[in-house]
């Protein structure tokens, strides 16, 4: 099935405790922006603006979020994987929503084919970017000290450089996973389609009247039809 050249929303999952995640995920949000001339633009949670300002709360603007965007990356770095982006992956499968994994951890972990749990692994529509940052962070490095004056070097003034650089090669590849996703016909049957997102109305057990969320989820379903996504 060939996809028009349109714009997708990206639903950007990723962790969000400390100042590193927060500009990493903008910085590369921005650059897939970018490199893919506005066709994948990320929803970043963090900049999410949920009604009230309870875990709950957020919990159930993330997850509305998540069901609505077309497609969705999932930031699965560090020596164990974050459970909420975790659990968010598992809700995108349940709507065959496109997926791309993204590591860029040099650590090995889990025990399958992928350097992460095995029980993450296998799922269709889903692509995996793995890219260890360090050694192409390093590649970088010395590909421009190479060209610096020394005083410059020593005075790391080209570190953001470098990093931005880092931050554009990870966009690309990204940009080609959700191109590569957006290739894969849908998991879901049509005839069961509609069943499907009456229940991811309710199973999440998000706070509201059943008929508001269905009638939610239902618009959901429709641009995602329109869009060739289901």
């Amino acid at each position: 099935m060939k996809k028009s050249k349109q714009s997708y929303t990206v639903y950007f999952a990723g962790e969000l405790f400390n100042h590193k995640h927060l500009i990493g995920n903008a910085y590369l949000a921005e650059a897939i922006y970018e490199k893919s001339h506005g066709r994948f633009l990320c929803t970043l949670p963090q900049d999410l603006e949920p009604r009230g300002r309870t875990q709950r709360a957020i919990r159930d603007h993330n997850v509305r979020t998540l069901l609505a965007c077309d497609l969705a990356l999932f930031n699965y770095d560090g020596a164990e994987l974050d459970a909420g982006a975790v659990v968010e992956f598992m809700l995108a499968k349940c709507a065959d929503i496109p997926a791309v994994l993204l590591r860029s951890d040099i650590r090995a972990g889990g025990y399958g084919p992928d350097p992460w749990n095995l029980m993450s692994s296998h799922f269709p529509r889903t692509v995996n970017v793995v890219t260890p940052s360090l050694a192409a962070y390093t590649a970088i490095m010395k590909r421009r000290h190479r060209q610096l004056d020394e005083v410059m070097r020593l005075a790391g003034q080209h570190s953001s450089a470098d990093a931005q650089r880092l931050c554009e090669q990870v966009a690309t590849l990204c940009v080609r996973a959700f191109e590569r996703v957006l290739a894969q016909e849908p998991v879901m049957p049509k005839h069961l389609r509609e069943e499907v997102y009456h229940w991811l109305a309710l199973m999440p057990g998000l706070r509201g009247k059943e008929k508001a969320l269905r009638k939610e989820l239902e618009r959901v379903l429709e641009q995602k039809v329109e869009k060739d996504l289901l």
